[in-house]
């Protein structure tokens, strides 16, 4: 099959620092080039992902979300990639727009790994008249109906990671971790909070490059450090994986609707137990009791913290061999992408009988 992959234009693929999105583009692009698929990846020029690429903008364009470069950079890939099987749109504007052009083009997929809002679910519900969308978790799914409206969602499909790189990790470092953005919907503010009353060291890897985010930092969570505690900074990837794998435990106190939660998974893959808040899709991916805990509030996670200790690190680690491997999520779209060309025709005349076996009921 001929996949061609688009990512935003916002962050090279896979990302240098912090990019969840990417780093799941960059795992699906290995995993569907190893179960033998051509992939192309439509990116900006600074990427490295390991399948050929093409790119309107050298660098990443910035500020993220500017409507104009997201539209020329998502009808540059609609061109780019006409001539594949499917593809497989990571951007928002671009099944929307590949729908009002009414260009010839393959079938779409989209990914939507934004939540669904008030403001975001009309123009889902748009988008999915033109291209099939996948949501990244069930929590995900149903936050289109809680905020007035139905997206037809084709599949749920969990991220994957690189089981290869978070290797399983022995605990014992006597400290637990937090990672993710300076931000409150993350929940850092909780986080050192409750480390603090807990009598725990925490280390804080952190995006904080945004003014909203070094705004945020100095006015909830400069004031809870004391004089020697380190100022949270972004730890570039193989420390920052070290250091989850012997951290006690990972706080993620998200105060949001999460559609996924990478790092959580990410954790698990290192052996490593989750203390999260229960918003979001922090339940499909945290077994509580066996793998980590899910906390109503800061109180419930510095009581956890008492109790982790009794988490085998052996089972966050089958856990995330079990369900969140890149070979997993690739064979899931492999899946889809077959059920949808099946549906739009015309695709079964050129795969062999044999594949065609290979999509699902």
């Amino acid at each position: 099959m001929r996949i061609g992959l688009i990512a935003p234009p916002w962050v090279p693929v896979p990302p240098p620092a912090y990019g969840g999105t990417e780093v799941v583009i960059d795992n699906l692009a290995r995993g569907l080039q190893d179960l033998g698929h051509e992939v192309r990846l439509f990116t900006v020029g600074e990427s490295e992902c390991p399948v050929p690429t093409d790119f309107l903008y050298p660098q990443p364009m910035a500020p993220i979300g500017s409507v104009i470069p997201e539209t020329a950079h998502v009808i540059a890939a609609y061109k780019s990639l006409a001539d594949m099987d499917i593809i497989h749109d990571h951007t928002f504007l671009g099944p929307l727009i590949s729908g009002l052009r009414g260009m010839p083009r393959p079938p779409v997929v989209t990914t939507n790994h934004g939540p669904c809002s008030r403001v975001t679910v009309p123009v889902l519900q748009e988008a999915a008249k033109h291209a099939s969308t996948i949501a990244i978790s069930y929590s995900q799914a149903r936050q289109a109906r809680e905020n007035g409206g139905v997206v037809p969602v084709a599949a749920v499909i969990h991220h994957g990671i690189d089981l290869d790189l978070y290797k399983p990790g022995p605990g014992g470092g006597g400290y637990l971790m937090f990672i993710g953005r300076m931000s409150a919907d993350k929940g850092v503010h909780h986080a050192v909070r409750v480390a603090k009353r807990a009598g725990k060291k925490l280390v804080v890897s952190t995006k904080m490059r945004e003014e909203a985010e070094i705004e945020y930092f100095e006015k909830e969570v400069r004031p809870l450090l004391d004089p020697g505690d380190e100022v949270p900074s972004e730890i570039p990837q193989r420390h920052r994986i070290e250091l989850l794998r012997h951290a006690d435990a990972l706080l993620n106190p998200i105060t949001w609707c999460e559609p996924f939660g990478l790092v959580m998974a990410e954790a698990l893959a290192c052996a490593t137990p989750v203390l999260a808040f229960d918003n979001g899709a922090a339940g499909e991916i945290i077994d509580s009791g066996r793998t980590g805990y899910l906390c109503r509030d800061e109180a419930e996670m510095i009581a956890a913290i008492d109790r982790v200790g009794g988490i085998d690190r052996d089972q966050c680690r089958e856990s995330a061999e079990r369900r969140f491997s890149l070979q997993r999520m690739a064979r899931d779209h492999d899946r889809i992408y077959r059920r949808v060309l099946e549906t739009e025709g015309g695709f079964l005349r050129r795969v062999p009988a044999a594949s065609r076996r290979l999509v699902s009921a």
